[in-house]
Parts: structure tokens; C-alpha cells; sequence
């Protein structure tokens, strides 16, 4: 931009065309009073407050202490009274004005130094910034290194260059944008990811009349005061999962800008401060309020929305489509009886579905696109065969496994579940199908995607199939990587299918491997193999009667639930966005009715004892809506368990050609295979426990029953795991993690347990301080000191 060009303004007023009789008319119709006009324009229709609801005040209790605001254009007008309110209520202010005139000429800082003193006197606390809202980071970087941090920002700089449209220049519409659209990005951007990472932001841009009716004289005002809105419902949908939410408001204010087109009566029933409680308001952290559009003035607040005629289809099959089938339809094109009201833009391209459903789209004459690949479109998978994906390291609690087993159906009611869904129990762990969590974290961050040239439309991409093989029981915490591999492209003719090879990893570990078979709609046809020999294949069920038969019931709710473990594709969840995929209602994840069906196998064949399980194939075949009861038919053939998943209440099958592989009992790694010393002052004294457990083992059996594993750490780090099993057998130590299943588990450093064992530490204060962790049954641990004091004399 040109040096010194004035970029901020307090300007949010949109000239209304006056009435005969003395007042100021709404933007859009001859009606006094604007601000109560319930004209609409085709698409929108605007919401009254309910009755009885309460105008122009706001609870007291409404506090912001701790939250650090920034508003533009606070040196009068509507940001001043934002400015003093937010302060009245303990937040600290940047009161951000360039200071100068209507036109955006000119500069000073008296406009924003007047409403700190103001705030200040009052006993708040601000800072005066004077940058142009185009120096966005200078404006956020005022209230870090003022307050520490930025939790709010209000848009409310602007300037006007009223000019009828044949009359706008260059400049005249460039600067308009750069200070309404450009500035609010700009400061908005600033800000971003400090919100994000705080888990809390709220956003106000401000908009007008003008931009929603349009006004005459006002077209750069105009288009970039609707511009506003736009980039306000996609920071809504953007910021939705880190609590940052993001409102319009179209204010009626007198302010500084208006002085010159109101008369003074006007301008002082129009106060900035019959604005301001809807801004605090929207700007609480109890407003759940994201993505909303309000008109607001003199003591009166009402909400927009769209509407939406049913419309008509206006081309039939075999026939072109042509402007004269338009003008034949015109009138029940713009019939707004019964008109829609959608609020997303699924909701608003769902419709498209029962079009489509009418007519196939292939037989239009003007359809100019095909989703299909020729075989001479240039495509050649070989060039992707074969590429990794970026790394991804998955970071996780217990909470995380969890969660997972809530959302595949697990339940207190229970007992045999109570080890998946509790961190206390004895015997916590993983459901083995958590492997494909942190898995298919390579599918989301920045995986497929980040492949060069591979195009792939993900609203048309499907989950065809999915295995997962176990090497190792899975950790209740700690990180995972995942290593992605494009192992194979085919060609299905109808789509293309993607094999993603998936290798997790526990440091040097292998912990499990996933296969996605990923089906892309329309991306078949470029003359590819359709089969390969590295895709683990389906197999079918025996044809006999099954010899286990488990069901059971999902709830409403299973779905929502289960996305908490990172699946977060709005399908198992929006209506709207359902309706868009030609369902008619949010279905349930594949993966989740995976997990029912894998569980159901664990449980009748293997005692849900996670250390048998080894691997699990399926192919989806048909979805299931969440309620639904799942019923999973299951044949055993040696330590393969063949498995067809059903919905009970439709005999339609959802999971076939599928199975799970156990190990046997004779097949569990053998506590005999020590992993190798690591060198730690601690393995003397476990070496020579187990020598004296060996001479009264028998005896201590009886009196412990139990399996005690220890973590012993070096630097911050796992160095060493032992175990002392004194529940079976005769009593046995032995290097490495407990095979089953610990009744408790110590964490400490190995000086420390060497300083407990010598007794320079009691157990019971190095576990208050810090330096003792543990999990599981704690009450065992008092038998286990009888063992350090008897059995660890070196």
C-alpha cells in the first residue's frame, strides 16, 4: 500500500434513505425505525426475540476478569463503548484506533489515548495501540507484551467512501476492502493460533445493512461488508473443535461517521451502548453461540437466517435443459410456501441428492465433466506405488483407550469389561482394535493429502475394508509412531482402490500393522490392474450354522460418542451433511461396528484376554444406523474364527468375508525369554530376589497371589521392566513387562528404588513425593514390602 495511507476507523453505520416523515427508513423498505423492519430479501427471513425475552441489559454477573480484549476502532463510537464495557467487567483492553477521519485520511493518537485514560480512571486497565489494522500482528503483539495473552477480537474498524456505483474508483473501492475485509483477516489471523492452542477465542466481525440488503451508494461498502460475514461462518466451522467461536453483528450506531446524515436526536437514540451487551455477551464463555448473523440497535437484537424456496427440477432425462423450461418453472422457483431454512452448506447441497436420485446426471447435455478417468488421462499409479506418507506420532493417556472401548459398545454393567474402561482395575488394558487409532491418524494429518499429484476427492472416498494384525499387546499410554506406505493403486473400474499399509511403532517396537483398503468413487477407468498380491484378502464364513451367535444393542448415541477417538468426518454426526452423502440420518463408523464384531470374538473364544488376539480382516459392506442392534454370527475353525455382522432389526449384512485369528494358549510368549540386562544397579537386586523366591517360592504364592511389574526409568526414560510373579507357579523373576495381565505395576527411577530397598527412603513418602507411581491394585504393595525386607538383602 502506499506509505501513510490510513487503514482504521470506528465505522459501522449504513446510511438509510430518509422518510417523508422525519425518520430514517430501513435500507430495504419505506418503514420508519430501522432495526425493526421484518422485510426479507428472497433467502432470508430474520427472527424476532422471543416473548418476555429481556432487551438491552445483560446480567451483572457476566465477568471477563483474566481476558485480554482487542478492539479495533475503539477511539469512539461503537468501539469506544466495547472498550468501556469490556474493561467495566475486568478484562483488559487494547484500544486500537489510527485516529483518523471518516475517509480513512489522516492519523493521530489522541482518538485511542482518550478511552484508555477514560478505563483507567475508572480503575481498568488498557493499552493504547495506534498501527493499522493491515499491521495485524503489530496489534495482537500489543496486548502479549502488554497482558500476556489475547482471547478476544472485535472488529469494528472502518472507514466510508460513499460513491454511487459509476462513480467508485480504484482507490475508492480498494481502500474499503484493505480496512473492512483485509484489516479484520489480518488481525483475526494474528490471533488464531494463540486461540487455538488456549482452547478458547471469540471472534465479532462486524457487517451491515448494507451488506445484507445492499444500499445505494454503497457498493465497496457493501461487498465487503458481506465479505465479512463469509469469512465469519468458516472461522465458526474452523474454530468449532478448539472452543473458538465467531459472530456477526450488523450494528445501528451513532457514532462519528454518522453525525453528518443523522440529526442529533437520532444519533443519541442510536447509542453505541444499546450495541455493546450483545458483543459481551457473544464474547462470554458461556455463549455457546458460533456462526450466528445479528441485526442489532436502539435496545432491539434479532437473529438472521436463510430461507430457501422448495424450488423445481427444470430438465428431464433424454431432454436438454433450456432457458424456456426455466421461465416455465419461474413461479415455483420464487414459491416461498413451505421454503427450507438451512444453516450449513450440507444442508444447503443435500437437496441435490433426490435430484440426482430423478435424473442421471450423465444424460444431460450440458453435463461437461465426468468424474471417471479415461485411460488417457495421464494417470499412472506407479508413480505413488510404493511413496511414504509423513510420519505421525500418536500422543495418548488412558483416556484415549478408554474412551475407545465406551465407543465400541464396552459398559460397566460389565464386570469382564470393567479392565478396558477403568485405569484402576488389576488388569487395565487396550482392546487390541485400538491399533487402528493412532493408525489412521496418517489418513487425517497431512497423510494422502500431502502426496504431490495424487488428487483424491475425500467427500467421494470410502472405507471398502481394513486389517490390523497385533505383535504385542498395545500400551494404555505413552507415544506411538505410524509409518505409511501407498502399497498399491487398482483400478475398479468405478473408482479407484488405495492399499495404505500402516506400521506402528513403540519406539524400536512393532507393535501392529493396519491395511486400509480406501475406495475413491470415480476414480477408476485408467486402464489399471484390478487385483494385487500384496492385499490381504477377505474369506468366507462356513456354510453351516454358526456355532456362537452375540448381539448387541447400539445407542442413539454411538456415533458421537465413538468420533471422540478421532474419526471426525461430520457424516456419523450432521444431518445435513448425512443427507449430502444420500443417507437419511448420520451413520455409524465402520471401524465402530469393527470394534462390536472384533470384542464379540474376544470375548466368546478368547476370555477377553487381549494377549491372544492376532489379527482381523473385514469388508464393510452395508451401514448401520447408530440404535441399531448388532448381531455378530461367528464359526471356529482351529484358531481362526470366521465372523458375519449383521443388523438384527433388518437381517441386512454390514460386515462379511471377515475374520479373526487368536493364538493358542500354547502360543502366549513364554515368561522363560529375559530380555537383556540393561546395566542398572537395580538388576542385582531383582537377580537376587529371584534366586531367594526360588527356595520358598511355594510359600510366597500362598501368601502374595499376585504379579507385581517395575518400570525402572534412567534419565526421564523406561530402562528396565522386571516382574515378580508370586501367582503361578512356584513364584518366578524375570526380566521384561508381565505376560497377562500385573495386578500392580511400580514406576521409579533406579536410584530411587535402590534407596527404598536400602531403606534410606519409606515407600509411603517416595510415592506422596512424586518419585514412587502406581498403578493398579495399591493395597498389594504392602505385601510387597515384606518381600523387599526379607528378599532383597544384598
Amino acid at each position: 500500500m502506499a506509505p501513510g495511507a490510513p487503514l482504521s476507523r470506528s465505522s459501522q453505520f449504513t446510511t438509510f434513505p430518509r422518510d417523508p416523515r422525519g425518520g430514517p427508513t430501513h435500507a430495504r423498505c419505506s418503514r420508519p425505525a430501522p432495526g425493526r423492519c421484518h422485510g426479507s430479501v428472497p433467502g432470508a427471513c430474520l427472527l424476532r426475540l422471543a416473548p418476555g425475552a429481556r432487551r438491552g441489559s445483560m446480567s451483572a454477573g457476566l465477568r471477563f476478569d483474566g481476558r485480554v480484549v482487542l478492539v479495533t476502532g475503539a477511539g469512539g463510537g461503537l468501539g469506544r463503548a466495547y472498550a468501556l464495557a469490556f474493561a467495566e467487567r475486568g478484562a483488559s483492553v487494547v484500544v486500537n484506533d489510527l485516529g483518523g477521519d471518516s475517509k480513512g485520511h489522516g492519523k493521530s493518537s489522541s482518538a485511542a489515548d482518550k478511552v484508555v485514560e477514560e478505563i483507567r480512571a475508572k480503575g481498568g486497565k488498557a493499552v493504547a495501540n495506534y498501527d493499522s489494522v493491515e499491521a495485524g500482528e503489530k496489534l495482537v503483539l500489543s496486548a502479549l507484551e502488554t497482558f500476556g495473552r489475547i482471547d478476544i477480537v472485535i472488529n469494528n474498524a472502518g472507514i466510508l467512501r460513499d460513491r454511487s456505483f459509476a462513480r467508485i474508483s480504484d482507490e475508492d473501492w480498494d481502500i474499503i476492502h484493505r480496512v473492512h475485509l483485509k484489516g479484520s483477516f489480518l488481525v483475526t489471523r494474528a490471533a488464531w493460533n494463540r486461540m487455538k492452542n488456549q482452547k478458547f477465542g471469540r471472534i465479532i466481525m462486524t457487517s451491515s445493512a448494507a451488506g445484507i440488503y445492499g444500499n445505494f451508494g454503497q457498493a465497496n461498502y457493501s461487498a465487503a461488508k458481506l465479505g465479512l460475514l463469509g469469512l465469519s461462518n468458516t472461522l465458526a466451522i474452523e474454530g468449532r473443535k478448539y472452543n473458538i467461536h465467531s459472530n456477526t453483528i450488523a450494528p445501528t450506531a451513532g457514532s462519528r461517521l454518522t453525525q453528518a446524515i443523522m440529526p442529533q436526536d437520532l444519533v443519541d437514540a442510536f447509542k453505541p451502548e444499546y450495541v455493546a451487551p450483545l458483543v459481551l455477551w457473544l464474547c462470554h464463555e458461556r455463549c455457546q453461540e458460533n456462526g450466528g448473523l445479528f441485526e442489532v440497535g436502539a435496545g432491539w437484537i434479532g437473529k438472521l437466517r436463510w430461507e430457501r424456496s422448495l424450488g423445481s427440477i427444470v430438465r428431464e432425462k433424454n431432454h436438454p435443459m433450456t432457458p424456456e423450461a426455466v421461465q416455465d418453472k419461474w413461479e415455483k422457483i420464487c414459491d416461498f410456501d413451505n421454503a427450507s431454512k438451512p444453516r450449513t452448506i450440507q444442508e444447503s447441497v443435500s437437496i441435490l441428492n433426490d435430484v440426482l436420485s430423478q435424473i442421471e446426471s450423465e444424460e444431460v447435455s450440458m453435463n461437461p465433466t465426468s468424474y471417471t478417468r479415461s485411460a488417457s488421462s495421464g494417470f499412472d499409479p506407479s508413480k505413488y506405488v510404493g511413496q511414504k506418507l509423513p510420519t505421525v506420532v500418536y500422543n495418548y493417556t488412558h483416556l484415549q483407550p478408554i474412551l475407545y472401548a465406551l465407543g465400541v459398545g464396552m459398559t460397566t454393567k460389565d464386570p469382564d469389561h470393567l479392565k478396558f474402561v477403568f485405569e484402576g482395575s488389576e488388569a487395565f488394558c487396550c482392546l487390541p482394535t485400538f491399533g487402528v487409532i493412532p493408525a489412521q491418524a496418517s489418513l487425517w494429518d497431512g497423510g494422502l493429502a500431502s502426496v504431490p499429484g495424487l488428487n483424491i476427492d475425500f467427500t467421494k472416498l470410502l472405507h471398502g475394508e481394513q486389517y490390523l494384525e497385533l505383535y504385542k499387546p498395545l500400551p494404555t499410554s505413552g507415544p506411538l509412531t505410524s509409518e505409511s506406505t501407498i502399497a498399491d493403486i487398482l483400478d475398479k473400474g468405478s473408482g479407484a482402490l488405495i492399499l495404505l499399509d500402516v506400521h506402528t511403532y513403540c519406539g524400536k517396537d512393532l507393535l501392529c500393522y493396519n491395511q486400509f483398503s480406501l475406495f475413491v468413487v470415480g476414480a477408476g477407468g485408467f486402464g489399471g490392474k484390478r487385483t494385487s498380491e500384496k492385499a490381504k484378502v477377505t474369506v468366507n464364513p462356513p456354510n453351516r450354522t454358526p456355532d456362537a451367535v452375540l448381539s448387541d444393542v447400539t445407542t442413539v448415541d454411538q456415533a458421537a460418542l465413538y468420533r471422540l477417538s478421532g474419526d471426525w468426518n461430520p457424516l456419523h454426526v450432521d444431518p445435513g451433511f448425512a443427507a449430502l452423502g444420500g443417507f437419511q440420518k448420520p451413520i455409524l463408523h465402520g471401524l465402530c461396528s469393527f470394534g462390536f464384531a472384533a470384542r464379540h470374538v474376544l470375548k466368546h473364544f478368547a476370555n477377553n484376554d487381549v494377549t491372544r488376539f492376532k489379527a482381523i480382516k473385514v469388508r464393510f459392506v452395508k451401514p448401520v444406523f447408530p440404535g441399531q442392534t448388532l448381531q455378530t454370527d461367528m464359526w471356529k475353525e482351529g484358531n481362526r474364527i470366521h465372523i458375519q455382522t449383521k443388523v438384527k432389526e433388518t437381517g441386512e449384512v454390514a460386515i462379511a468375508g471377515a475374520y479373526v485369528d487368536l493364538t493358542s494358549t500354547l502360543d502366549k510368549p513364554s515368561v522363560k525369554n529375559p530380555i537383556k540386562a540393561s546395566g542398572l544397579q537395580s538388576d542385582l537386586v531383582f537377580e537376587e530376589i529371584g534366586r531367594r523366591i526360588k527356595e520358598v517360592g511355594n510359600q510366597l504364592v500362598k501368601k502374595v497371589n499376585a504379579i507385581f511389574q517395575w518400570d525402572i526409568t534412567k534419565d526421564g526414560e523406561t530402562a528396565a521392566q522386571w516382574t515378580i510373579d508370586l501367582k503361578n507357579g512356584s513364584g518366578e523373576v524375570y526380566q521384561g513387562p508381565a505376560q497377562g495381565s500385573a495386578d500392580t505395576t511400580f514406576t521409579l527411577s533406579d536410584q530411587d528404588f535402590m534407596e527404598v530397598v536400602l531403606g534410606k527412603i519409606n515407600p509411603q513418602k517416595a510415592f506422596f513425593s512424586g518419585k514412587l507411581k502406581v498403578k493398579g491394585n495399591i493395597m498389594l504393595s504392602q505385601k510387597l514390602e515384606m518381600i523387599l525386607k526379607d528378599y532383597a538383602k544384598l
